[in-house]
């Protein structure tokens, strides 16, 4: 997605908005629209932690794929500026890769999760209510529940078995813009970013009975979100 893009959208709906009234103390917000999740993924070393080989540093990283999935907004206007408002979506799946480790086998795709990020957070709108246009700036907090871990074929058939990772606690913070297209409907943009820390393991008994490897994988993904709402 094209921050630019988007920003000098926003500026230019600013300029030609109509005499709407927005967000007021009572109001209930519906978004909904296209979200993506994009990781950083900075992992530590690939390390064996359990069975014979415990301590082994097998180097290399860890990354994850990015995914496009429904987002959702529910939002309540406590005053004329202050909103709490909870972010949800559809499962989204990543691929895990391994990369550069020296246990050659362990390179490529690792196998895949899903995971949902319910997140809860303030919002400040700082214009009038008057105003069609309106940005706003969000803090809070984020749990990520994460899911239907599995190894890939490849690994599987190198003896991989057992694809685990841990749930995550974690801050967020955003930046966002609604447009009142009337005193109803509205287009909105946002961007995210999102704390989420795990630890990923997976067993690997062809090595030797009861190896287990571990990484520890700061997710820390930017979330892009453009879509539509409605006002109640």
């Amino acid at each position: 997605m094209n921050q630019s893009l988007l920003g000098a959208s926003l500026c230019a709906l600013a300029l030609i908005a109509p005499a709407v009234h927005a967000h007021e103390a009572g109001d209930i917000l519906l978004r909904a629209g296209a979200i993506t999740v994009n990781p950083k993924a900075d992992s530590g070393h690939v390390k064996v932690d359990q069975g014979p080989l415990a301590g082994t540093n097998l180097g290399g990283k860890a990354t994850m794929s990015s995914d496009t999935q429904l987002g959702l907004n529910f939002a309540y206007m406590l005053t004329n500026h202050i909103g709490i408002e909870l972010l949800a979506a559809t499962p989204f799946e990543h691929d895990v890769k391994i990369k550069n480790t020296t246990l050659g086998a362990a390179n490529g795709k690792l196998g895949s999760l899903k995971h949902l990020p319910p997140t809860l957070s303030i919002v400040y709108y700082p214009l009038d209510s008057k105003s069609a246009f309106q940005p706003y700036v969000g803090a809070g907090i984020n749990y990520t529940w994460i899911y239907d871990e599995h190894v890939g074929s490849r690994a599987e058939q190198a003896g991989f078995s057992n694809f685990k990772a841990e749930n995550s606690w974690g801050w967020a913070a955003q930046i966002g813009a609604d447009y009142m297209i009337n005193d109803k409907w509205m287009i909105n943009g946002q961007v995210r970013y999102i704390d989420i820390s795990t630890k990923a393991t997976v067993d690997n008994n062809a090595l030797a009975a009861g190896t287990r490897a571990k990484v520890n994988v700061d997710v820390d993904p930017m979330v892009y979100m453009v879509g539509i709402g409605y006002k109640f």
